[in-house]
């Protein structure tokens, strides 16, 4: 077992003030009408990580849920995280996940939709986080671009999930 690298676990659900030293970024996606049940799928079965470009999710990662470890991996890099909180409500589900020792990043990274009145769906990245490792640190504000990047991947394979039928 891995442990957490950060100690504000849950900030992403909390909100509040940003820890000194960490970034936040928030990404909202529109994903259109009639894709909330199809965006919660991928969502929890990893399909979205993996249908990310550079993403791998070993394939026996079970569903999103507290204390569920995975190790995420774009090329050489290792990314082990665990899943700390998740929320199901008839118009808001989603959940977050936090670094493990020898994640390059440090923190926490929530994936939210949320279900609009018009049955239109939201898809809500926060990110929460602070370099840990070295080369990580190297990247400086490029680092930040390169999350940011990610995010928008992220939210872009969600959309085209979501949308197939």
């Amino acid at each position: 077992m891995r442990n957490l690298t950060y100690n504000d676990v849950g900030i992403t659900a909390k909100g509040g003030p940003v820890p000194p030293g960490f970034h936040k970024l928030q990404l909202r996606t529109p994903l259109g009408l009639d894709t909330y049940d199809r965006a919660a799928e991928a969502l929890f079965t990893w399909k979205m990580h993996g249908a990310t470009p550079f993403i791998r999710v070993p394939a026996d990662t079970p569903h999103a849920a507290p204390g569920v470890q995975v190790s995420l991996r774009a090329g050489p890099l290792t990314a082990p995280c665990e899943v700390v909180w998740t929320v199901n409500e008839t118009h808001r589900t989603g959940f977050a996940y936090g670094t493990l020792t020898g994640h390059p990043e440090c923190g926490e990274e929530a994936f939210v939709l949320e279900r609009r009145p018009d049955d239109t769906t939201d898809f809500v990245i926060i990110a929460i986080s602070r370099s840990s490792a070295w080369y990580a640190t190297a990247l400086g504000p490029a680092g930040r671009l390169l999350q940011r990047a990610v995010a928008l991947q992220y939210a872009k394979s969600l959309k085209n999930l979501a949308r197939s039928r």
